[in-house]
């Protein structure tokens, strides 16, 4: 309930729904009601001429007796005036223009759930993807990227599908039963309060399907986030795959997991099914129970019921059935949605790990220095990064060297706040990074990293990617300055190319300089290179790094370097091992050392 309760949450602010459906419901449930009680009369005139015989308009007031006498009025003025058969055509009049009403007022009443379901998954999916965007990026190492694909889209479409389509059910037909158990009462409160034992039996059993229900969706969910983890891996390393011949392998890996969550679907399937029978089994029992207690009362003349209302009340109590049989399935469903509301919630509240400073300062421009005062990192308990004193100074380029798993990629995450340090202090121009606005902070920042990262989108747009008003002028510019000018302009709709997902359409050397000339659009004073040029060929890394060069011209860069002879003219070297700075210096006086950097360069045969 605290799940469903929260789900609801989102379609907030409730004044826009809640009075306007609650018309409609009572209004559909009275007029539903109506059509079933005139029966009664109309069996008392037509056949057993019982009718009471009110010959003045009764006095207004608010009661079933009123309207019920007031009929009779009408009722008795059209017997005398135009006989039975005007009666039946007056009764049946009276009874399309109830069941006229009683479907218009539930069309609008859909109407108002329509609008508050359309706004409450709108709610949803902007928040889940508002928290996934904020998230650092050590959420995003935590979770897999298929569960995250699984609960933005199968578990938001399960919501809409369970959830919210329940919520119809769950607020109308459990007014329906209990208004028409009060008509019910009003006719035979004996034979109604007798029929009420059946029904917990009813509940219970119904129960008891929707609790296990709950356990089998949450595994059926989970199932479908692995298939989608298979599915992305798939897809994303399809050329490894074929490659060594595993396409049999991965295949079986797909398969299983398939079959599992198919054998798990059936199950639930059909235990929710069993629901829906189950509830209709129940309530014709509850009126065969009816026919033959309810009849024996009558014959042995013990109740006040005439053989027309005993009638009309057994109509009534059919009309149970659908509404009961309705709610329940609304539950059995429920839960599955139920599960996956639990999940969507889970990624809602995570807690957001890099949060602004209530009182962050902006900051437009960098003056003076990056310092790294004392500063350590730790992914969970793995430490990654100790005690690191660094200063780097406007206008120079620090280069960051080291075996894989050394921490250099995790040192360049820290200054933009992909990640919090976890013990010491970032400052620019000595203000603690963590009191800085985080939008200033990164926008102070270009980052070109060794994977080129580009958007199914327009090459222009790549370029100025994040910019409110972009500026195709300085955009051709910057992609001059990045040697990628030349081969934009002979793409098929040149900078208006649609490049495909990842850039897909482009060579590896065009997708980095494209990379290049979004970082030297974006104008920042800080630049980062995580080993921009080591997944090239010689020669797109020739033009990658004249492009790199010239970027790097009257800004502070913090390189990343795989290939060492693209930092030998660095101002500082600093040589990270486990997390350690083990050297530093520049690349001569590394030489001289003949220490780790001297091992690296000889590993690579630069002389």
């Amino acid at each position: 309930m605290k799940t469903f309760i929260r789900l609801l949450n989102f379609s907030k602010p409730y004044h826009h729904y809640i009075p306007e459906y609650v018309i409609y419901v009572l209004l559909y449930v009275f007029f539903g009601l109506l059509n079933f009680t005139l029966l009664i009369p109309l069996l008392d005139v037509l056949f057993n001429n019982t009718a009471p015989k009110i010959v003045n308009a009764p006095i207004f007031n608010l009661s079933i007796s009123y309207l019920k006498d007031y009929f009779y009025y009408h009722l008795n003025t059209y017997v005398n005036i135009y006989g039975k058969i005007g009666v039946l055509v007056y009764v049946c009049t009276v009874l399309f223009g109830f069941v006229l009403l009683k479907n218009i007022f539930g069309f609008l009443s859909q109407k108002v759930l329509t609008r508050m379901r359309t706004t409450l998954l709108s709610k949803i999916r902007h928040e889940l993807f508002l928290q996934l965007s904020n998230q650092s990026l050590s959420f995003f190492h935590n979770e897999k990227k298929g569960d995250l694909l699984s609960i933005v889209s199968n578990d938001v479409v399960e919501i809409e599908t369970s959830v919210v389509t329940s919520i119809q059910t769950i607020f109308r037909e459990p007014l329906v039963i209990i208004a028409t158990f009060i008509m019910l009462f009003y006719l035979s409160p004996k034979l109604t309060l007798f029929t009420l034992i059946v029904f917990p039996i009813s509940g219970f059993i119904i129960s008891y399907i929707s609790g296990k229900l709950r356990k089998k969706a949450s595994k059926s969910q989970n199932l479908v986030g692995q298939l989608l983890s298979i599915l992305e891996e798939t897809i994303s390393g399809i050329r490894i795959i074929k490659s060594f011949n595993a396409e049999t392998f991965i295949n079986k890996k797909f398969q299983d997991k398939n079959r599992e969550f198919n054998r798990l679907t059936k199950s639930i399937v059909n235990q929710r099914e069993l629901a829906s029978p189950i509830s209709e089994i129940m309530g014709v029992m509850v009126i065969v129970i009816i026919i033959v207690y309810g009849g024996s009362l009558i014959i042995d003349g013990n109740s006040n019921l005439t053989a027309s209302s005993f009638i009309a009340y057994i109509a009534l109590y059919f009309q149970i059935i659908a509404p009961a049989k309705n709610t329940a399935n609304a539950f059995t469903y429920l839960q599955r949605g139920l599960s996956a509301g639990e999940r969507v919630l889970r990624i809602i509240d995570a807690p957001q790990t890099i949060i602004q400073n209530a009182n962050a300062l902006t900051k437009k421009s960098f003056e003076n220095c990056i310092r790294f005062n004392n500063i350590s990192f730790a992914y969970k308990e793995e430490a990654v990064l100790h005690n690191l004193n660094i200063n780097i100074q406007k206008g120079k380029i620090i280069a960051l060297v080291g075996e894989s798993g050394s921490g250099k990629s995790t040192f360049a995450d820290l200054i933009p706040r992909f990640y919090d340090v976890t013990h010491g202090n970032i400052y620019i121009d000595e203000i603690d990074i963590k009191n800085l606005v985080i939008k200033d902070l990164r926008s102070l920042i270009a980052i070109v990293s060794q994977e080129a990262i580009l958007f199914n989108d327009t090459v222009i747009n790549n370029i100025t990617f994040g910019s409110e008003k972009p500026d195709k002028e300085a955009a051709v510019h910057a992609a001059k300055i990045a040697n990628a000018h030349n081969f934009i302009t002979e793409l098929e709709n040149g900078y208006d190319t649609e490049i495909g997902d990842r850039g897909m359409r482009l060579s590896g050397g065009q997708k980095q300089r494209l990379t290049i000339a979004r970082a030297i659009y974006k104008n920042a004073p800080i630049l980062i290179l995580d080993e921009a040029t080591s997944a090239l060929d010689t020669e797109s890394e020739r033009l990658v790094q004249d492009a790199i060069n010239k970027m790097m011209e009257n800004r502070t860069s913090i390189v990343i370097a795989h290939r060492l002879s693209t930092i030998r003219h660095a101002d500082e070297i600093i040589v990270l091992q486990k997390g350690n700075i083990v050297e530093r210096g520049n690349h001569e006086t590394l030489i001289a050392q003949s220490g780790i950097y001297k091992r690296l360069i000889d590993m690579q045969e630069i002389k």
